[in-house]
Order: structure tokens, then C-alpha cells, then sequence
């Protein structure tokens, strides 16, 4: 099979957040690597391209985190790493805000808020509209630089005052999921 394949990355990896990324995972029809869950990412960039490469079906999501490490962390190495591997091609990341200080941020194409909508403003970690473009957290800094097609901005995955429980479904994860397959014309190819 010499056809890359289809990855999505998402900018956080908690207990929380992997249960949610999981569930949205299956309601868009896609594959977790639930193996790259932890705070921060536990399992090397390579280990996570033979992960891929095992997996049924595209989009792979698969998860980078920093555990809030404002610096350039492991998430942040790892995602550029996939970013610029032959055999795959990223679609797209989710950047997931934080409270971590220090950072410089990433410019989102637009974000999702806590009630699911589309937005021009960054949003904060509750979900909410910030009055700034930039998203802060603490595995995006280095986004920008990787040269991806879409960057959607949510809050905390998972959480968000309960509006993103996994047992909700996860909604808001899922819709930033299925913008960046709706984006990247996957579901015409499926059709």
C-alpha cells in the first residue's frame, strides 16, 4: 500500500481527553491510537508511525501532548515529525487551549466554542470566545512552523464544563474532527 495515509493530530492526551477523542473518533468513522494517550505523549514518534500504518481505516487521530511544558515538549517534536513523514499526510490538528503562561500561541483557521460554533476568535479552555485571535496552550507553539493544511481551536477536549463529555457523545470534539474531513473533501473520496 503506497497511498499515505490520512492523519489527523490533536493537541492533548489526558485520561479525559483520550476518552472523548476515542468516542469522536468512532462517530466520524475513524481510527484512535489510543496507545499515543497520556500526559505527556508516552510512546516515541516512530512507534506511533507503525501504529498508523497497523490501522484499519483513515483518518487516523492520533494525540500530542506537552503536559504543559511551554517549551518545545514531546507533543510538539512528535507532531512535527508526522507532519513531515512520506507516508503520511496530515489533514489537519486540533489545538486544544490551555492555562499554560509563557507561550506564544497559534493563529487558528477558526475555532469551535463550548456551544459548538464556529468562530473567528480564539477560545479559552472552558470553550469560551477570547477577544484574541491566538489560541494558548501548551502543544501548539510549534503548529504554525509545520505547515499544516487546517489548525481548528477548541477548549479542553473532554471537558468544557461538561459540553464536551465523552458520555454526551463528545460533540464538540467531533465537530472539529468532521470540519477537517468536510475540508479536506475525504468524504468525497468515500462516496
Amino acid at each position: 500500500m503506497n497511498e499515505r495515509r490520512k492523519v489527523i493530530l490533536i493537541t492533548d492526551g489526558d485520561r479525559c481527553a483520550k476518552k472523548a477523542i476515542e468516542v469522536a473518533a468512532k462517530n466520524i468513522g475513524g481510527r484512535c491510537i489510543s496507545r499515543s494517550g497520556g500526559n505527556p505523549t508516552p510512546i516515541t514518534a516512530e512507534e506511533i508511525i507503525d501504529l498508523i500504518k497497523e490501522a484499519n481505516n483513515d483518518p487516523v487521530i492520533v494525540m500530542v501532548d506537552d503536559e504543559g511544558n511551554e517549551n518545545i515538549g514531546i507533543g510538539e517534536k512528535i507532531l512535527c515529525k508526522l507532519v513531515n513523514h512520506p507516508t503520511i499526510e496530515v489533514l489537519g490538528v486540533v489545538v486544544v487551549a490551555s492555562n499554560t503562561k509563557d507561550v506564544d500561541g497559534v493563529h487558528p483557521d477558526f475555532c469551535i466554542d463550548g456551544d459548538g460554533n464556529i468562530i473567528d476568535e480564539a477560545v479559552d479552555k472552558d470553550g469560551n470566545p477570547t477577544v484574541e485571535k491566538v489560541l494558548y496552550g501548551d502543544t501548539v507553539d510549534i503548529v504554525e512552523k509545520c505547515k499544516v493544511p487546517i489548525i481548528i481551536g477548541i477548549g479542553d477536549v473532554g471537558k468544557m464544563q461538561g459540553k464536551d463529555d465523552s458520555k454526551k457523545g463528545a460533540p464538540i470534539i467531533t465537530k472539529a474532527l468532521q470540519e477537517i474531513l468536510n475540508r479536506s473533501e475525504m468524504l468525497d473520496e468515500k462516496q
